[in-house]
């Protein structure tokens, strides 16, 4: 199994990223956009109605009544229009999130290895996937509007009272300069927050993932540090982001606000006849209420727009995150005859580390594990253990020496994960029955080989007790106690027949008896395999035919 270092092919930025991932959905969004835009039109028609029915109000229910119906009949086509718009932009959302994050997943499996921090990774390619949402569901529809819908009102205030439609007008531009401002200064501090928060988000994972090594090397105070610097930064960065918005808004609302007032004083001194100057338009009291009305409805478009801006700077500063994801080195697999009979595993000066954090070393190690014999690693907490079993399926980085299979070295021959059966000291319990979770590791064996690994795993009277191989369990195993779902990843490592055995504190949380029999089934599965183990048991190392003591 060889690896290689290969680029992602992707779109050269965040912004073409964004239009890329929307194109599978612009049918939808289409749909959502004229739904708003269909909206604007029937604003007009609901005005028109409300000023219709004031005016002709005196004269009895037969000639207001006609207009009440219209009026009422606008105000339920608008929902209608509203509900399309949310309902369109949200599925048309939820397909372009599914395919992105199939991208960026799988590009984070492939680059995780070159990653400094795992849990950084995973927080970028689900939070900042997710961040995406509003920008579909939101701003796009919302830009939509904003295009078309003041240029509708306008027109149609124009023709009622072009006075009105200038006052209108005079506002926009003010508006439309202080949106430019805004915008540019928020999406700096969007995307400053946004990094700070994936920052966080990783820090903390990978911190509560390394806790017992952090624990073993009295780490835990600069560990908190760590996380507490990466909080104070989300929280210096989103009140950024909250000055912003509030100065922003502050300043929208106020230039919305002066326009309704500005037509409100002109119409009311127009029909009061107070004006201190002849106007040729002679604005009746409909037309009067009608401008009035669509007042509010020439700025709403643009205040929708205000009001999602920041999720389109949200959403071009994850997509930029996303795309340095996509655009990192892939690795590539290419699939070579693993070993099929038991190896020989030679560690020469291994030193194991991790990438994000440079002053942890565990090694040199040296020792060989004969073909087809048992090796148990003793030692301490926190002397390394589990570390030099994870390099061999890939989970810790190999900083300097030589770990080698049968001669091909780890850098010739990655992670020998076909060809190992792995069981940690937590094995994941994924929501199912119990016969599929041990299945895992082994898809399409038999129910019989499924029950003979579970019984040899010591799990018969789990399986009686449960009701069967079917018994549902959640994510967190519930039901099971710690010895038992260890047992359930020793299943699905006598399951799979793997020329290499690597067992992480296999009887641990076992009592005598138990141990007991767990090493009598070890010893069993063992034979024919390479096995590596670490282990506290002096009993479970007894069985092996040689002990590394770090």
């Amino acid at each position: 199994m060889l690896r290689a270092l290969t680029p992602h092919a992707a779109p050269p930025g965040g912004g073409s990223l964004l239009r890329t991932a929307v194109d599978p959905a612009t049918g939808l969004m289409r749909l959502a956009s004229a739904a708003v835009v269909v909206d604007t039109v029937i604003a007009v028609v609901f005005a028109a109605a409300l000023a219709g029915a004031i005016v002709r109000l005196p004269r009895g229910p037969t000639v207001f009544g006609p207009w009440l119906i219209l009026l009422a009949a606008a105000a339920l086509a608008r929902a209608l229009c509203g509900w399309a718009a949310l309902r369109c932009s949200a599925q048309a959302a939820l397909i372009v999130k599914s395919n992105l994050r199939r991208q960026v997943l799988t590009a984070a499996f492939g680059a995780l290895a070159g990653r400094a921090l795992a849990g950084e990774t995973a927080a970028a390619a689900i939070d900042d996937v997710e961040a995406i949402d509003g920008y579909v569901v939101r701003y796009l529809p919302a830009r939509a509007a904003a295009s078309v819908g003041p240029i509708v009102i306008l027109a149609c205030a124009a023709l009622a009272s072009p006075i009105a439609a200038g006052l209108m007008l005079a506002t926009l531009a003010p508006f439309i300069l202080l949106m430019i401002l805004a915008g540019t200064a928020a999406a700096e501090a969007s995307r400053r927050q946004l990094d700070a928060l994936t920052r966080l988000s990783g820090v903390f994972a990978d911190r509560v993932r390394a806790l017992p090594l952090l624990l073993a090397f009295q780490a835990e105070d600069r560990a908190t540090e760590q996380v507490a610097r990466a909080a104070r930064q989300v929280s210096v960065r989103t009140l950024a982001v909250l000055k912003i918005a509030f100065v922003s808004s502050a300043g929208l609302e106020f230039f919305a606000a002066l326009s309704v007032a500005l037509v409100a004083v002109y119409a009311g001194f127009s029909l009061l006849g107070l004006l201190p100057f002849n106007l040729p338009e002679g604005l009746t009291f409909e037309r009067a209420l009608f401008v009035l009305a669509l007042a509010p409805e020439f700025y709403a478009p643009m205040r929708r727009l205000a009001g999602a801006y920041h999720e389109r700077q949200l959403g071009e500063a994850a997509a930029e995150n996303l795309q340095a994801l996509l655009a990192a080195p892939m690795v590539a697999v290419a699939q070579t005859a693993g070993p099929t009979a038991p190896p020989a595993i030679q560690f020469t000066k291994v030193v194991a580390g991790f990438a994000d954090e440079p002053d942890l070393r565990i090694g040199p190690i040296d020792f060989t594990a004969a073909p087809g014999s048992i090796t148990a690693l003793m030692g301490p907490t926190g002397s390394g253990k589990t570390t030099l079993l994870r390099l061999l399926v890939g989970e810790a980085a190999l900083v300097s020496g030589t770990l080698a299979v049968d001669g091909q070295t780890l850098t010739e021959a990655g992670a020998f994960t076909p060809s190992i059966a792995w069981a940690g000291q937590a094995p994941a319990i994924l929501p199912g029955g119990l016969g599929w979770n041990i299945a895992l590791a082994a898809p399409g064996s038999s129910a019989g080989a499924i029950e003979r690994a579970a019984s040899q795993a010591g799990l018969a009277e789990v399986i009686l007790r449960r009701g069967g191989l079917d018994a549902d369990l959640d994510e967190r195993g519930g039901g099971l106690s710690g010895g038992e779902r260890r047992r359930v990843g020793l299943a699905r490592v006598f399951l799979k027949n793997a020329p290499i055995l690597v067992l992480d504190e296999p009887t641990a949380d076992l009592d005598s008896e138990s141990e007991a029999a767990m090493i009598v089934a070890i010893r069993q599965a063992s034979r024919g395999r390479t096995v590596l183990m670490a282990t506290h048991s002096e009993r479970l190392a007894a069985i092996a035919d040689q002990v590394v003591r770090l």
